[in-house]
């Protein structure tokens, strides 16, 4: 089964956002600050959820941080 990824725009600095890291990047989790799941812009997403922001590609990850996983140009599909 595929599902199309939801194009949910640049963040928006008035909602509430997960911070965004890039693959490489090293994280520092504020413990308090951990979550089970990824917001944006005020919509919440489960762990392993992908979303397109404009072309670029998050994927929501443990502790409730997206980390870019790079462009896309195309509307495309997930396998699920």
């Amino acid at each position: 089964m595929t599902r199309r990824i939801p194009q949910v725009g640049a963040p928006d600095p008035e909602l509430d956002t997960s911070p965004i890291f890039d693959e490489d990047e090293e994280i520092s989790f504020d413990r308090e600050l951990e979550s089970g799941a990824c917001r944006f812009n005020g919509v919440t997403f489960r762990v392993g959820d992908y979303v397109l922001s404009g072309s670029e590609l998050l994927h929501c990850e443990e502790r409730g941080v997206w980390i870019r996983r790079g462009e896309l140009h195309e509307p495309e599909d997930v396998g699920t």
